[in-house]
């Protein structure tokens, strides 16, 4: 069974549970990257969908470019072949391909997200 991490951090981020379930996909939804990074140890997700937060001025914009580069990090020590759609305000649209230079992103949906997007971008 395909295996999806839903890293909600933001109250835009879409309820797709449903479409999931028909998708014949087992969702973990995890409240921050912390718990998601704790999962890892137990799971290992297929799918990552997660909210985009850019660090404005402060370690994010240095070392780190947004909430998940700590987490894809530790991904990758499990598993290369994972697919990431990252959901993202569509003010910070501009700072995801910052991210897009250190991993490889399969989908960008700007909020709100539609059912019949999340479908489009899981289905390519």
């Amino acid at each position: 069974m395909t295996e999806l991490f839903s890293i909600i951090e933001s109250p835009l981020h879409p309820a797709m549970s449903a479409l999931y379930q028909r998708l014949g996909i087992h969702e973990t939804r995890l409240t921050s990257v912390r718990k998601a990074i704790q999962e890892l140890k137990k799971t290992v997700p297929d799918i990552v969908v997660a909210d985009f937060i850019y660090g404005y001025g402060n370690n994010y914009a240095g070392v780190n470019v947004c909430n998940l580069d700590v987490f894809l990090h530790s991904l990758q020590k499990y598993k290369s072949d994972y697919r990431l759609i990252v959901l993202a305000e569509k003010e910070e649209l501009q700072y995801v391909g910052r991210l897009a230079e250190l991993f490889t992103i399969h989908e960008t949906l700007p909020y709100p997200v539609t059912e019949s997007a999340m479908q489009a971008a899981i289905d390519s």
